[in-house]
Order: structure tokens, then C-alpha cells, then sequence
């Protein structure tokens, strides 16, 4: 009995693909897509047989359809396996454990003191780091030249795709560089001052340079000052001249250049940080740099709106014209809350910053403000991180509190695309433990969740602009349909610009997707996304030689293995396939 599955798509109806099954779920005979266009209806019909052992593509000069059968002789297979490239530790997990054990979740980690050195780096690397991000609050442009250089050359000589994340330090009121100290402690009860005045020596004890020249004339005594979004505060009790006397009432550490916010009568006093620019002066001589040294992401404190986006976006394109560098917006502030779904359309992804955005709302409603941005990017299709105290208590301790890591296993449950260490990483007494922590944490959620089978009923809005893409956008939404149903090993997606990659990671299929792209660039910005495993892989328009050529250099690497069940889809061919690795 043939077994069949059919899908239609038609641009006539709503956008949700239906797919009706027939009989049992695919044998294990390869079984291949055609796909026929007809312009009269402006239909898209896919058909899939098992039953036939000789796929055949339906094609005519004018892409109507033809009834004209064109057999294709398999192609040989490649032997040359040093010709694709993917990152060594999940090269490693595949061996190993298979398609299932693989980490969705992804993990960025902020370069500091503490991880600056190669041998910091690589071990970074080994436990699972996607992107490192250099904070340029603090250090010199010389010293993020120098952990970029070294990076760079980690990837090319052990074969990691890590992405660089360049994070600029905004032009909002932040202490100073606490005279070279790496850090200060302020207990309960001291008073310390901070002044906007120049000191010729150095800083006198527990006095702190605040970067705002109107500080002291703003604040009122009685104000309480909130340093790094709350994790320090103080109650102003003296006012003279450019000096602001503070009373520490929540005790904690001090770090270089953080940020400061005040609050009156239980309102934040935002008049003053509404009026300076999103990017500063300091923030562009940095953004030039980034170009320069060719960042993967540019990540924007304090977006107020979509026009900065689109702004910094058009500087780029006309600084460097070949650039591909993704734009993240940082959602740290009432401002972007308010023009949210307009800042996250005009921007490459989203950092939900939670340090600072609690110190600008209630702290209780910062969970809900986290789940709203998580979901906003998904549906928009741009990649979300959740950042900020994901596990700060182990700056200090070698193992998080409980609440830590259920605060962990939240954003992983929400299904963000990537999860950040700052301090725990930057200066902390345990980076590693750290990353382990996140990653040990991502993946027994990950398995948890596919084991209860909780396929989230989000509905995800059509998002495509063009017949074309929203072709490529309902291919995907099908192949991921599709791998969940049938339970396939993974899904291949062949990408010269990683959009239809995208795609696939915004449906959050069980499987993982192999993302094979052409370019080192688009490689290591999809490391990024939720559930793909980016490949580098030379590959034409003929999606038979690619395929043969794909599952000889995997099977020949030890990645994959005869039988394994995949579906794949390209942007070049719109197009689904289903087979088993011969």
C-alpha cells in the first residue's frame, strides 16, 4: 500500500500550513519532494511518495509543471572530508551522543581579566561558548583588538565558530574606572561620595567619579541611588558643591563604569537620561572600531527607538559596504518597552538587559516584561537573548543558588535563542563552572521538554514581504511540522544568507537543524540561533549532488550514519525532502 503525505499552500488562505497524513508515517525507503507551481491559482503543491524509489521533478520552462519525467542518476559520493567545516566540541557531542544530545540553547560569554588569555579562551570554547562578547565599558580598544586577534585565531586553528559580540557602553549616567580598581566593596552603613569633579592624584577612599556633569544639581537628598540596576544602594544624605554624600543601604560590589539610576518618592527620575543621545561620541569611535575589526554583532545600550537602529544601520552600510554585522538592541529601559515590537522589527535580534531594566521598572514585573520580549522576537523572527545575573552569585561561589538556576531553566523554558554571563565570566572566581552550569542546565531542559512533548501552541504570524518569502516561510513551518511528526533524526537547511535557517530555528523543531551556508560570516552569526549547528560547505544549485556530497562528508567525520531519517530544504530550490541516509 503506498503511503503518501500531501501538503498544499496557497497564498489565497491563512498563512498555517495543513498537512494531511495518510496511513502510517513514512517506511524507511527514501522518499522525495516535488515541488510544481501553478501561476492560475497561485498555489504551491508539494507531493511525497514512499512508495516510489525513483524521485521525479515536475518541471517546464515557464515553472508550470510538466507531465515530462526526468530521471536523475545518483551522483557519486565525495570523498574529500576536509572540504566542510563545524565546530569542533559539537563534532564531538554527535560522535558521542547523537543527534538528540545536541544543545539548543546557546551560550555567550563576556570576556573579562578573567578570561582574556588564549588558554581561558579555548577552555571557554571547549565548554560550550557560541559568542564571546568584549563590554566596551571597560578596557581599552587595544586590549578587545587583542582578545578578537585572539578569537579569531582559536577558530581557524582548533576549528570553533565563535562569534564576536561587541556590546557598547551607551550614554547613560554610569560611575567611573573606581581609580584601576577591578572592583570596590561597599558594606551596610558606609558613606561614600561620588563626584563629577576631576581629581589631579588618584581617588581619595570611597569616593567614586560619576561620568554626568548636572549629577549633583539633579539629585535631591532623600533620593535613593541605585548602582548596575539595584545590586547596590545608596540613600543621598549631603549635598556640597560637586560632591554627593551617600549612606550604603544595600551592601554589594562596586564595579568599574557601572551604571547609575536615581529614584524619588518611588518614581525613577528619568528626565535627565531621556535627554542624552542613545549613542554617544565615545559610542561611535567604538562602533568604528567594531567595523573596523569586523565584529559579527553590534549589541546598542539603551535603544530608545527604531530610528537609532535604522540610523547606525545605514552608518555601517556606508562605512562598509560589504558588512554583514547584525544589529542587537539592547531592551534595558521604559523607553524600549514602549516602542518594543517597532525597535526589535528594525533591529538583527534583541538582549533582554534585566540589571538595568529593573532598576527603571518594579522588579516584579520584570519576569513577565522578559517572557513578553522573548516572544515578540520569535514571533518577528529575530534571535533573543536573556542577559544579566543569570547566575551572579557565582562571581564569588563555585556553585549557584537554587533560585539561579530555576531562573535559568525559565529562560530556557521560554525558549530564548541564547542565554549571557557577564560578571560570571568577565571577573569571576569560576568562569567555567559557570558555563557549565548554563550548559548542563539548557540541555536537561531541552530534554525534559521534548520528552513531555510540549509543543508550544504559539502562533507564529506570517512575517514574509514577498511571494518568494513567503514560499521559504511556509516550507519551513511545514518541514518543521513534519520532523516533529515523524520524529526525524534532523533537518538539513542549505543557506547563502542563513535566512530560511532562521526560519527554522523561529519554529523550534525537536530535532536539531544542520545549517550548511558558503561563508565563514554567515556561519558564525547563525551560531546565535536557537537549535542550528552551522556548517561551512561549498554547495551548487543541484540539491541532488549537495545531498551526496553532505552524507559522505558527515558519515566519513563520523556525524552521521546509514538510515538516520532527514528532512532538507534550500533557499535556492524551494523545495522539501525527505530521506534516509543511504
Amino acid at each position: 500500500m503506498a503511503q503518501a503525505l500531501n501538503l498544499s499552500i496557497s497564498t489565497s488562505h491563512s498563512p498555517k500550513p495543513l498537512i494531511s497524513r495518510r496511513s502510517t508515517p513514512f517506511a524507511t525507503a527514501i522518499s522525495r519532494f516535488s515541488l510544481t507551481k501553478n501561476p492560475i491559482k497561485t498555489s504551491l503543491f508539494i507531493r511525497a511518495s514512499a512508495s516510489d524509489p525513483n524521485p521525479s521533478i515536475l518541471t517546464s520552462d515557464n515553472g508550470a509543471g510538466s507531465s515530462a519525467v526526468q530521471d536523475r542518476a545518483p551522483f557519486p559520493l565525495v570523498s574529500d572530508s576536509s572540504s566542510i567545516e563545524v565546530d569542533a566540541v559539537t563534532e564531538a557531542e554527535l560522535k558521542e551522543n547523537g543527534f538528540r544530545s545536541t544543545r539548543r540553547t546557546k551560550l555567550i560569554c563576556t570576556i573579562g581579566p578573567a578570561t582574556c588569555k588564549p588558554e581561558q579562551l579555548e577552555a571557554l570554547a571547549v565548554g560550550g561558548m557560541n559568542v564571546a562578547r568584549i563590554n566596551m565599558c571597560h578596557g581599552t580598544r587595544e586590549w578587545h583588538r587583542e582578545v578578537i586577534q585572539r578569537v579569531r585565531r582559536l577558530n581557524e586553528e582548533k576549528g570553533y565558530a565563535v562569534a564576536i559580540m561587541m556590546d557598547t557602553e551607551g550614554s547613560e549616567i554610569h560611575m567611573g574606572d573606581l581609580g584601576g580598581a577591578s572592583s570596590a566593596k561597599a558594606e551596610d552603613g558606609e558613606i561614600w561620595t561620588f563626584s563629577v569633579r576631576a581629581f589631579d592624584s588618584g581617588l581619595p577612599e570611597r569616593t567614586i567619579n560619576v561620568n554626568y556633569d548636572g549629577f549633583a544639581e539633579d539629585v535631591k537628598v532623600g533620593d535613593e541611588l541605585l548602582v548596575d540596576g539595584g545590586m547596590v544602594r545608596f540613600e543621598v544624605i549631603e549635598k556640597i558643591g560637586p560632591d554627593v554624600k551617600c549612606r550604603c543601604t544595600d551592601p554589594g560590589l562596586l564595579l568599574p563604569r557601572a551604571n547609575l539610576t536615581f529614584w524619588r518618592d518611588g518614581s525613577l527620575v528619568r528626565e535627565r537620561n531621556a535627554m542624552l543621545p542613545t549613542i554617544s561620541s565615545k559610542d561611535w569611535l567604538d562602533i568604528d572600531f567594531g567595523i573596523a575589526e569586523g565584529v559579527d554583532f553590534l549589541a546598542i545600550s539603551f535603544v530608545k527607538s527604531a530610528e537609532v537602529i535604522k540610523h547606525l544601520k545605514s552608518y555601517i552600510q556606508a562605512r562598509a559596504r560589504d558588512s554583514d554585522i547584525s544589529v542587537i538592541a539592547k531592551i534595558e529601559s521604559i523607553d524600549s518597552l514602549k516602542n518594543l515590537e517597532e525597535i526589535i522589527q528594525a533591529s538583527d535580534g534583541a538582549m533582554v538587559a534585566r540589571g538595568d531594566l529593573g532598576a527603571q521598572i518594579p522588579l516584579e514585573q520584570v519576569p513577565s516584561e522578559q517572557q513578553k520580549i522573548v516572544q515578540v522576537c520569535r514571533q518577528l523572527n529575530k534571535p533573543v537573548i536573556v542577559a544579566s545575573q543569570l547566575l551572579e552569585s557565582m562571581i564569588e561561589y563555585p556553585t549557584p543558588t537554587r533560585a539561579e538556576v530555576a531562573d535559568v531553566s525559565e529562560a530556557v523554558r521560554q525558549r530564548a535563542d541564547a542565554l549571557m554571563l557577564s560578571g560570571e565570566s568577565a571577573m569571576g572566581q569560576f568562569p567555567e563552572k559557570a558555563l557549565t552550569v548554563l550548559r548542563s542546565v539548557s540541555l536537561r531542559i531541552e530534554k525534559w521538554w521534548r520528552e513531555e512533548k510540549r509543543h508550544e501552541a504559539m502562533e507564529l504570524p506570517g512575517i514574509a514581504s514577498s511571494f518568494a518569502d513567503r514560499i521559504s516561510e511556509e516550507i519551513c513551518n511545514s518541514a518543521a511540522k513534519m520532523a516533529n511528526n515523524l520524529e526525524v533524526d534532523a533537518i538539513f537547511v542549505y543557506t547563502k544568507t542563513g535566512h530560511m535557517a532562521s526560519l527554522l530555528s523561529r519554529c523550534r523543531p525537536d530535532c536539531p537543524i544542520f545549517a550548511f551556508t558558503t561563508t565563514t560570516s554567515v556561519r558564525r552569526r547563525l551560531n546565535l540561533q536557537w537549535g542550528l549547528i552551522p556548517f561551512r560547505l561549498s554547495f551548487s544549485d543541484d540539491m541532488e549532488s549537495n545531498l551526496n556530497k553532505t552524507f559522505s562528508l558527515l558519515k566519513a567525520r563520523g556525524m552521521i550514519k546509514s538510515g538516520d531519517l532527514v528532512i532538507s530544504v534550500s533557499d535556492m530550490l524551494q523545495s522539501i525532502q525527505v530521506m534516509n541516509v543511504p
